[in-house]
């Protein structure tokens, strides 16, 4: 039959043909077709022919050609066919098919959903004639019949693509030809069905949506997916107790997730920038939607294998910053803390993913990894010019730059503890970060480094190969590098025996090194191994005053085999390290700062030590007793031609012998003493110690004895450092009074409290005095010499401490003879405190001390409390009045003590923020040394505020002779720093508060700088409590009152509120301090705004939430713009001294008009979006704005032009510089047109709102006065009288009035 069919389809006439296909029934039809495909021969020719004899005008045709539709679509689904065949067959049908009519299209369409709901597709061959079918089917116009009504071709399309829209269907979507509507109703439609469907089934889903997105609605795909899974993981949170999913199962899908948008965004880019746009805008309408943890983890992961890299760290690095920016914004403001409660954190989002990324997100981790290098490189430290780096490791970060650092670091720290794969990569990175960037600071790489050691030991041992690679470069790095470095792989030499050994090999070499600074590095590296190999039978750490490490591995797994050997290795080091004492003076220097360490952690090296401290020091000791002086100080010098440097430090070599002595007799010789062992090793030891104690025992006694004179100082000599006499004359008197330092401590620590001693200690202080004297004399008349700055003190910070107990608090009967001596003399008693106040200053700047456990941070706290305490006993019981300080040149001591208090609670704050409770606890004599577990700071911190409250009423109430400016300034210093730690919600602070406003209003303080503190105070104050624009009207009125109205005329009424607004301090002081407190606020509001507008351009679900956070917003930036133009009101009809005063106030009404506009333009985009009507609150402040500000800034202006032409004509007269005159003019009154034009720009969009609104506000404003041309009567009469005057003097006068004149056209034309 098939061949007649063939047959007759070729003749020309269709008759016969279709008469053949009327005789075979629909199975016959059906077999015959299935047989011929099967066969493989020419089923095209036959479809051909049956559509030819089967024409859509006949029903029968129509009817046919389905049935051959129906039966052809199984057959290609079945896999019976060759791939080949089943492609003609779709092929040649989906051509025919548009001929179809509609009501056969609906049929055949409705056919395709009922068959891929049951699931029948097995290869979906024939999904390509399905959208051929609904596209011809959305063409039609015909009316098709869909339930028990009717719809045309389009709509009957849209209820099918609905049908299909279910999970197992959504792919089909990808091969149907959808509009842009359509698209967007299945993307929307599939977003929704996620909330109903199980976790593994979406992934699949979001696969399908992801390439439906090709066609468009890309954003509406991400956002969809972002915002689910950020709700998801809220709910996690929320639920954590009662979890109604599993946390892994809901992060690995997430992960699934991630993987799926990282490949679609692979084979489309656009996908990829869509994504990066979505997020930009979105940030910019709420940060916590566009950065929650999903979002984040998805753009690390895209920017691994990317283009797109740069673009997302530089929006993850700027969205980190501004986050930062963002929360110290807000930290200062009690107003906008009402308006913003909760505060987003991004830090604490990204390490949330980083924890996140441990359930197997391993396509996260690379670009967690890069992220934290990027962060750390883009804001490390900065080295400023030709300076030392700010090293800020020890510092709290406050800046929004060091706080991205600092989250660089803890993103690399965590990422290395949860993925072990990639700790090896992160090492090297750092390694090589450390090594390459030695020019630059470092120190942050460094702590990263130790961290990542102490968190990990073990695993270095498998990057050994890459420490050791390091080491080799050791010798080029800048020591404090080298030091940092070598302490941060410390616990790494305990566990590997090769990493040691090699560090040894380098080290070796190095000391023989011609680079300082590799020698250098060499002695660093020897004495940390020293302090950490222990020789078998030293100390416990427990004994010794600070344990070697909570932070450090003990390696117990060769403990035997190290005890026993590390003596013959440290004995070798030592050995080593004693050719050092040969080399220059840097080298020497750091071996005696170091030998102390080692002898304290590694007890049994203290005979070798101390031999070698021994046989240097005989090198310059005269032992005959009446030789003085006794130390011969030219071997300490070494000339190289004209110059002189130091060889021996001399004074650093007797302090460690000094420390190490105290040391050892404190320590080694009891323990001794309690074993009678070893009785001739004691009696050696014994020995070198009896040697030490007589030697300091004669230096002490001749250094007393000797005169200036015998060490060739005296007043008369030279001490320039412009020749090779004045430069050795300065190194031999350093290193005499470093030598009395020293002996001073020594003296007192062993003299017990015995007359004698302190007489000796006296003694010694007189002969540093003489020489400070002179170097400080000579400083004086020689800028460049040397003694400009105090040379570092060599007593120790421990001793500094108890020595100030012993002078001031000290009350025991038995001591008072003795100290006695002491007290008497003044000068030592301001040197003592002088000495304290320069270690604090150290400690402050660079986080440790200088001699024996200045870099430990517990021993550092318990001096620093000891000597607070002392301070602040001696500041409190003695008021600086009392003290007879006009008697002797520089300070008193009370005043002195005031200055290191104020140093030390700015340390504290600083170094020790977690142990503040245990510091002020520490202060407070009352309670002794109990022991609180709950310390309340803001009582502690409030009482210690009051002593100083009381001091500072002293001095405003003393009489204006006794009144001291330097004290009142560090007062108020101490204050505004105690004040931060005050709860701004407690009581104590409100307390604190009245009274600074109390102050404030009864004090006429004169003094300028008093004045700037006091105020800066009460606004810092004030902007914890409250917003601040209240106080500034009432200080713009008292500046107003006390200066007077720019209309000499109008005489102002006087409201004093504030006595501290006086003649003295109304102009420029306070009111600077005004205009920068009123820019404070405009910079709140603005950032309001900017707050507000993308609320406004919100339009999620829960807009109703945001519009009510929006109508706050509104209300707080009306009611603060309102207050601050009274301030204006009363600021620009004040007559204000030309100068700083008049710019400023300029510049900062330009600022006002600027964010007025930018309200304005809020609300006109406000008006576009929604008809709501502008609020009342906006027409009252237009209202103010017109009548209260514009109107008098054009007054204003004009007193401004008027006084500086006054000015500029004296000016003329006197000094006849035309040029520098004009310039001058020009440069003041720049911010004037700048001040019109944002006028102007105020009132052109007042008019765009009034026209939107429907509202006229430009009722309340008066017409601006015309800057083109304007006739000042009086002027013109006073510049007429003037000309005439001028005409009756000489031509060369007159030459000169003309181009008196000629500016001022000029600036005319210019306005």
């Amino acid at each position: 039959m098939a061949q007649r069919i063939l047959a007759l389809a070729a003749e020309e006439g269709p008759e016969r043909l279709r008469e053949a296909l009327q005789s075979l029934g629909e199975s016959e039809l059906g077999d015959m077709v299935t047989r011929q495909a099967l066969k493989g021969r020419e089923t095209a020719a036959l479809l051909r022919g049956i559509f030819k004899g089967s024409p859509c005008s006949q029903q029968s045709g129509v009817l046919r050609r389905l049935q051959v539709y129906k039966h052809c679509i199984p057959l290609v689904e079945s896999g019976d066919l060759h791939l080949g065949k089943a492609s003609e067959i779709i092929g040649l049908l989906m051509l025919e098919a548009r001929q179809l009519p509609g009501h056969a299209l609906a049929e055949l369409a409705t056919l395709f959903v009922d068959v891929i709901k049951a699931g029948s597709l097995s290869n979906g061959k024939s999904l390509e004639l399905f959208s051929t079918v609904l596209t011809a089917l959305a063409g039609s116009k015909e009316s098709l019949a869909y339930g028990k009504g009717e719809l045309n071709g389009e709509e009957f399309k849209k209820q099918l693509i609905n049908t299909l829209c279910s999970s197992k269907y959504v792919h089909l979507c990808q091969d149907i030809p959808l509009s842009g509507e359509e698209l967007q109703f299945v993307v929307e439609k599939v977003l929704r069905m996620f909330s109903k469907l199980d976790l593994q089934e979406i992934p699949p889903l979001v696969y399908q949506l992801l390439l439906l997105s090709a066609k468009g609605c890309k954003k509406t795909v991400l956002e969809g997916i972002i915002s689910f899974f950020n709700q998801l993981d809220k709910r996690q949170k929320e639920e954590q107790k009662v979890a109604t999913m599993p946390l892994d199962q809901l992060r690995h899908v997430e992960g699934t997730v991630i993987l799926h948008i990282v490949s679609v965004i692979n084979l489309d880019q656009d996908l990829g920038e869509e994504l990066i746009r979505h997020l930009k805008t979105e940030q910019q309408k709420d940060p916590a939607r566009a950065l929650c943890p999903f979002s984040v983890a998805l753009l690390l992961s895209v920017a691994v294998k990317h283009r797109l890299q740069e673009q997302i760290f530089d929006f993850l690095k700027t969205s980190i910053t501004r986050s930062c920016k963002d929360l110290q914004f807000l930290q200062a403001s009690k107003f906008l803390q009402d308006l913003f409660p909760q505060q987003y954190d991004v830090t604490t989002v990204i390490l949330e993913v980083v924890k996140n990324s441990a359930f197997g997100w391993d396509h996260v981790t690379q670009g967690l990894v890069d992220l934290g290098f990027s962060l750390m490189e883009s804001y490390e430290p900065r080295k400023p010019f030709g300076g030392k780096a700010a090293d800020t490791s020890y510092g709290l970060s406050k800046m929004p730059a060091q706080q991205a650092c600092k989250l660089g670091a803890s993103i690399l720290l965590e990422t290395f503890k949860v993925h072990e794969p990639i700790r090896s990569d992160i090492l090297e990175q750092v390694l090589n970060r450390v090594l390459t960037k030695a020019a630059s600071p470092v120190s942050h790489f460094i702590d990263l480094l130790s961290n990542i050691v102490v968190s990990a030991p073990l695993v270095l041992q498998t990057s050994s190969s890459k420490v050791t690679e390091t080491f080799d470069n050791l010798s080029f790095l800048p020591i404090d590098t080298v030091q940092g470095l070598l302490r941060a792989v410390q616990p790494l030499l305990k566990v590997s025996m090769s990493v040691r050994d090699s560090l040894i090999l380098v080290l070796q070499k190095a000391i023989f090194s011609r680079q300082l600074d590799a020698r250098k590095a060499a002695v660093a590296g020897f004495l940390l191994l020293l302090r950490n190999f222990k020789v078998l039978g030293s100390l416990s750490s427990s004994q010794c005053s600070q344990a070697i490490g909570a932070t450090q591995v003990q390696a117990d797994v060769h403990a035997c085999y190290n005890s026993a050997a590390n003596e013959a290795f440290c004995l070798e080091i030592l050995g080593s390290l004693r050719r050092c004492l040969s080399q220059q003076a840097d080298v020497r220097l750091m071996l005696y700062e170091g030998f102390y360490d080692v002898l304290r952690r590694n007890s049994q090296l203290a005979s070798s030590i101390m031999e070698t401290l021994l046989s240097q020091i005989k090198q310059y000791y005269l032992p005959q007793p009446d030789l003085l002086p006794p130390l011969k100080l030219e071997g300490c010098i070494m000339a190289q031609g004209d110059q002189i440097f130091l060889q021996e430090p001399l004074a650093h070599l007797l302090c460690c012998i000094q420390h190490c002595l105290a040391w050892y007799k404190s320590t080694v010789h009891l323990c001794q003493g309690a074993e009678d062992d070893d009785d001739e090793e004691e009696e050696e030891d014994v020995g070198f110690e009896q040697s030490f104690e007589e030697m300091l025992e004669s230096v002490t006694r001749r250094m007393i004895k000797s005169e200036l004179e015998d060490f060739e100082l005296d007043k008369s000599a030279d001490f320039s450092l412009s020749s090779g006499v004045g430069v050795k004359n300065n190194i031999y008197a350093i290193q005499v009074m470093g030598i009395c330092e020293v002996l001073i401590e020594y003296n007192f620590n062993i003299g017990n409290f015995s007359k004698s001693k302190f007489e000796d200690v006296l003694g010694l202080f007189t002969c540093y005095n003489k020489l400070f004297e002179i170097l400080k004399e000579k400083a004086g008349k020689n800028k460049s010499t040397l003694g400009n700055k105090t040379a570092r003190s060599f007593l120790s910070m421990g001793f500094v401490s108890t020595l100030l107990t012993a002078l001031f608090r000290d009350n025991a009967q038995s001591h008072e003879e003795s100290l006695t001596v002491l007290r008497s003399s003044t000068e030592f008693l301001r040197y003592a405190v002088s000495v304290a106040l320069q270690k604090v200053q150290q400690l402050e700047e660079t986080g440790q001390t200088d001699g024996p456990d200045g870099q430990n941070p517990e021993k550092m706290f318990q001096n620093l409390c000891k000597i607070t305490r002392v301070l602040l006993w001696r500041y409190t019981s003695i008021p600086t009045v009392v003290e007879e300080s006009g008697k002797k040149k520089g300070k008193s001591i009370s005043l002195l003590c005031l200055e290191g208090l104020l140093r030390i609670f700015n340390t504290v704050q600083q170094l020790y923020t977690a142990r503040i409770p245990q510091f002020l606890q520490a202060l407070d004599i009352t309670d002794g040394d109990a022991e609180e577990t709950d310390i309340n700071v803001t009582e502690k911190a409030a009482f210690q505020i009051r002593q100083f409250q009381r001091s500072l009423v002293n001095q405003f109430s003393s009489a204006e002779d006794d009144f001291n400016s330097k004290e009142t300034q560090s007062l108020i210093i101490v204050l505004s720093t105690l004040s931060k730690l005050l709860d701004p919600a407690s009581q104590q602070f409100l307390q604190f508060l009245t009274w600074t406003v109390k102050i404030c209003k009864e004090n006429a303080l004169e003094d300028i700088s008093c004045c700037k503190g006091l105020l800066s105070l009460l606004f810092s104050l004030h902007a914890l409590y409250k917003s601040p624009v209240g106080l500034l009207r009432e200080l713009a009125q008292d500046i107003h009152a006390c200066l007077g109205d720019i209309d000499q005329d109008i005489e102002v009424e006087s409201r004093s509120h504030f006595a501290i607004v006086n003649a003295k301090t109304a102009a420029p002081t306070v009111c600077l301090l005004v205009l920068g407190q009123a820019d404070k606020v405009l910079e709140e509001v603005d950032w309001l705004i900017k707050k507000l507008t993308s609320l406004g351009s919100d339009t999620s679900e829960d807009s109703s939430q945001a519009s009510n956070q929006a109508q706050a917003l509104e209300k707080g930036v009306i009611l603060q713009l309102g207050t601050l133009l009274t301030v204006y009101h009363e600021l620009v009809q004040t007559a204000l001294p030309a100068g700083s005063c008049v710019d400023t106030l300029l510049r900062s009404l330009s600022k006002t008009y600027a964010i007025l506009t930018s309200l304005v333009k809020h609300y006109i985009q406000a008006c576009r979006s929604n008809s709501n009507a502008i609020p009342a609150r906006l027409e009252k402040l237009v209202k103010l704005s017109g009548s209260h500000l514009t109107p008098q800034c054009y007054s204003f202006i004009t007193y401004v032009q008027v006084s500086e032409s006054l000015s500029f004509a004296e000016e003329k007269k006197k000094k006849k510089k035309e040029d520098e005159a004009a310039a001058k003019v020009l440069r003041e009154t720049k911010p004037i047109p700048n001040l019109i034009f944002a006028i102007e720009q105020y009132e052109k969009f007042l008019i765009h709102l009034s026209k939107k609104s429907k509202v006229n506000l430009m009722q309340y404003m008066k017409l601006s006065t015309s800057r083109d041309f304007r006739i000042n009567a009086s002027m013109l009469d006073s510049a007429l009288q003037e000309h005439n005057a001028e005409d009756a003097e000489n031509d060369s006068t007159a030459e000169q009035t003309d181009e008196n004149q000629e500016p001022k056209k000029k600036r005319q034309r210019k306005k």
